[in-house]
């Protein structure tokens, strides 16, 4: 049955680069722009919650458009893991326990797009076929 979906593995990997990379803007524009609006943001600074906002807005930019997705997904991944350890892995380990489930998660999508690529509809993809 799942079969049929094979053939649509390079398009499924564009849209899993594409929703990631829009999910992590939202979390750089809620800090950078406050918007959304959310209770709880780190205070822009230079601290590793103030530089998170710029970081997850112009990593997320680059994810979602696919361009230079390799470097941006493996400088994403390994963001989110020094956040998961400093800010939840302090709390408690799991991260069902610490609520460091999403950034957990993020990583390894970020770390699996940096190894498997950003995939056709992208602008490296785009760059690729003209050159």
């Amino acid at each position: 049955m799942f079969d049929r979906f094979t053939a649509y593995q390079p398009q499924l990997l564009s849209l899993l680069r594409i929703v990631a990379g829009l999910l992590f803007v939202t979390h750089g524009t809620a800090k950078v722009l406050g918007f959304p609006a959310m209770e709880g943001m780190p205070a822009p600074g230079f601290s590793l919650p103030g530089l998170s906002g710029p970081l997850e807005l112009i990593l997320g930019v680059l994810l979602l458009i696919g361009l230079f997705s390799r470097p941006a997904a493996f400088l994403a991944s390994g963001f989110c893991a020094v956040g998961y350890w400093a800010v939840h892995g302090t709390q408690a380990l799991l991260p069902l326990q610490n609520g460091g489930e999403t950034i957990a998660l993020y990583c390894f999508v970020f770390l699996y797009l940096a190894a498997a690529g950003p995939g056709p509809w992208s602008v490296d993809a785009m760059m690729r076929r003209k050159a």
